[in-house]
């Protein structure tokens, strides 16, 4: 059950800190940077393999960045910008 919240948390985390940017490429980027970076570390702590965290975590961020309108979550200027 403890696993469960800890994969939980993480993914509301990564949904909270996706998205920088004005364009939906610059937030499909950025929630890929950032997804990877919560996905590696998340699945290091739960005793998982980083790299595999590292994957699933851009893929995930990268579609929330990508999908999700600027109106509604917008972190600001991304820092290529």
């Amino acid at each position: 059950m403890k696993k469960l919240q800890q994969t939980a948390g993480a993914i509301v985390a990564l949904t909270l800190l996706t998205a920088c940017g004005d364009s939906q490429s610059d937030r499909a980027l950025s929630g890929a940077g950032i997804g990877a970076g919560v996905g590696a570390v998340g699945s290091a702590v739960m005793g998982g393999n980083p790299l595999t965290g590292a994957v699933v975590g851009g893929a995930v961020g990268a579609a929330t960045g990508g999908l999700t309108d600027k109106n509604k979550v917008n972190l600001g200027k991304p820092i290529w910008r």
